[in-house]
């Protein structure tokens, strides 16, 4: 009750349509029911299309490193551009508004041991100036009571963006880019970013963890991109 007073003293505009905002995420009931939420069909190893919403194809010929992915939208319009206006326009606050999202979409049946965010290159943190999947994964954790481990895995090598690069490139280009220092034998570990697009980052940290002795490692993105 005490919330829903504060929220009601302090609302703002909806962050899309700048209609009076109900909702604690910060978009209004419209625009969050038009957001391009994933559909149910999809493979639970990748969250890549498939017909009857089992492991597709391409995870039983090559299976990744990790064991699953939970991912709350297609990353299109204008799911997009509210990610790309957190990152490259710093709006620390839509941190939030991603957490608040993810907590009210994952089904914690079987709960992770650890958080541990996608780590950034001290070079681009520098550059950038903060970690966005940190930041998302922050109150993410808070809500949901999960010990959050943001110092273990580490980015050791400087790589190109993966979006500068062809499909093929990708996985070469982050082979040997993380270290992780922390102990996870018999670990359940959950990895966070806030956009997955062939997944190479996530496969390259999945299998570091993987090496440092988690026996489940999943996927946590806020988008997930379907189609190159």
């Amino acid at each position: 009750m005490c919330k829903k007073i504060i929220h009601s003293l302090f609302s703002q505009n909806c962050l899309l349509c700048t209609a009076a905002s109900a909702e604690e995420t910060g978009l209004c009931l419209a625009c969050l029911t038009d957001l391009p939420w994933l559909p149910l069909q999809l493979c639970p190893q990748c969250a890549l299309a498939s017909s009857n919403g089992k492991i597709c194809g391409h995870c039983l010929k090559a299976a990744p490193a990790f064991d699953r992915t939970r991912a709350l939208f297609s990353y299109r319009y204008p799911l997009d551009v509210l990610l790309q206006r957190y990152k490259y326009d710093h709006l620390l606050n839509l941190a939030h508004t991603f957490a608040g999202l993810m907590e009210r979409s994952l089904s914690l049946s079987d709960r992770p041991d650890v958080l541990i965010p996608m780590p950034l290159h001290v070079s681009r943190l520098r550059e950038r100036g903060f970690n966005q999947a940190l930041e998302i994964a922050r109150p993410l954790a808070k809500r949901l009571g999960l010990p959050l481990d943001a110092q273990s895995c580490v980015r050791t090598r400087m790589t190109a963006p993966q979006v500068s690069l062809p499909l093929k490139r990708r996985i070469g280009n982050m082979r040997r880019a993380f270290s992780c220092t922390a102990r996870l034998e018999g670990k359940r570990v959950a990895l966070l970013d806030d956009v997955m697009t062939t997944g190479a980052s996530l496969n390259a940290l999945a299998d570091t963890v993987r090496a440092a002795g988690a026996i489940h490692v999943e996927c946590w993105v806020v988008a997930r991109t379907l189609q190159e």
